[in-house]
């Protein structure tokens, strides 16, 4: 006896009540988000007009702040609503999808965001400081489009490494996530060692600037597709 598959309508639907299930709590989706932005941006402008400066513009990693918030927002949204989401009879393919969903409508709310306040930086020459948070001038050579998209995917990259990190301690528990996590801090730091020790900085930054905002961009996009099936296939075999 076969069983077929659930209409699309259907699973659509349910996918829709995931997104809803996670945006019930608008605060920590938008206005946290957004709170963190400003905060942060106001420190950047007081430091800026603290610095004696005439003509040299000034760039600060303030911008940042709200895009590693994301971090938490893909551990939140799969702790927090897995358990309702199977309260729910939701599947987990829906349940990922809804969730994912939910981690683009963000990541386009602050590139977005991120590129308005670009713009006001251009406009004011830099808060009248001539201090940039959000208009990174290697960011915005390849143009505005592209900056949208490097902060969308910026964004929507740290929300699914959150989100892969929860479903990673679902399924395994704690101590297998701590190892991981581990493990990639070792890599990271042995590459730095070894790029140290072999004085080839200058080609690994040439090789960034070379493949310029936009491919690198891509090359993001790809690795956060190759993290999301990661996170689904780890999903498939979690308990609530």
């Amino acid at each position: 006896m076969t069983v077929s598959p659930a209409p699309t309508g259907r699973v659509t639907h349910r996918v829709w009540s995931v997104v809803r299930l996670q945006l019930i709590n608008t605060q920590s989706f938008l206005w946290v988000p957004l709170i963190i932005l400003a905060g942060a941006a106001l420190v950047a402008v007081l430091v800026f007009a603290m610095i004696p400066n005439d003509s040299t513009r000034m760039y600060g990693g303030a911008g940042n702040a709200p895009l590693w918030y994301f971090v938490a927002l893909g551990v939140q949204a799969m702790t927090l609503s897995f358990p309702f989401s199977q309260a729910m009879s939701v599947t987990r393919r829906e349940f990922f999808l809804g969730t994912l969903v939910v981690g683009a409508i963000g990541a386009a709310m602050m590139a977005t965001i991120f590129l308005a306040l670009a713009g006001i930086e251009v406009l004011t020459n830099g808060y009248g400081v001539n201090g940039y948070v959000a208009h990174l001038e290697w960011i915005f050579d390849a143009g505005w489009a592209s900056a949208w998209l490097t902060y969308f995917t910026a964004t929507l990259l740290l929300y699914v490494v959150g989100f892969w990190c929860a479903t990673v301690w679902k399924r395994f528990g704690t101590l297998p996530l701590v190892a991981v996590l581990v493990a990639l801090g070792l890599a990271l730091v042995l590459g730095i060692f070894v790029a140290t020790r072999t004085e080839s900085w200058p080609q690994v930054i040439g090789w960034f600037v070379e493949l310029g905002p936009f491919f690198l961009t891509l090359l993001g996009l790809a690795v956060t597709a190759l993290l999301a099936l990661g996170s689904y296939a780890t999903l498939r075999r979690a308990t609530v």
